[in-house]
């Protein structure tokens, strides 16, 4: 089973109904070897289809995020991202200044997860998130 499959047929399970359009924009997701945003999957859907809408793309990631099947990330000027969990754990340093976005291994946070959990009783997602801040490049300039 396919990684779209096992996500379409769980949501199924959640009670979620399943339209053609959104078992695309799974589809879609899944299948993209790096973080997408709503717009990028609309266009690679009006290749074969004039049925998807943007406010259905972005309701449908808006799903997938909530129900844990989606990741979100906003990498600057308000624009969403979206991977699935195939892509594993990671921080996206994000430069202010030139726009660069640099992955980095999201281990580093390990203490801060360890440490928020202790003091606040919160449990952090610390494996998918940005950091904006200036990169070395921009520094030396």
């Amino acid at each position: 089973m396919t990684q779209a499959q096992t996500i379409v047929t769980e949501l199924k399970k959640r009670g979620y109904r399943i339209t053609p359009q959104r078992e695309m924009i799974v589809e879609a997701l899944t299948r993209s070897p790096r973080h997408v945003t709503a717009e990028e999957i609309v266009e690679r859907l009006r290749e074969h289809t004039s049925a998807v809408n943007i406010a259905t793309v972005y309701r449908t990631l808006e799903l997938l995020w909530q129900e844990g099947f989606a990741r979100k990330n906003d990498l600057s000027e308000g624009k969403s991202v979206y991977a699935t969990f195939q892509h594993g754990p990671h921080i996206h340093l994000v430069c202010r200044k030139c726009g660069r976005v640099i992955e980095a291994d999201a281990a580093v946070l390990d203490a801060l997860g360890k440490d928020l959990l202790e003091q606040y009783g919160f449990q952090p997602d610390l494996d998918h998130f940005s950091i904006f801040g200036v990169c070395a490049d921009c520094l030396d300039k």
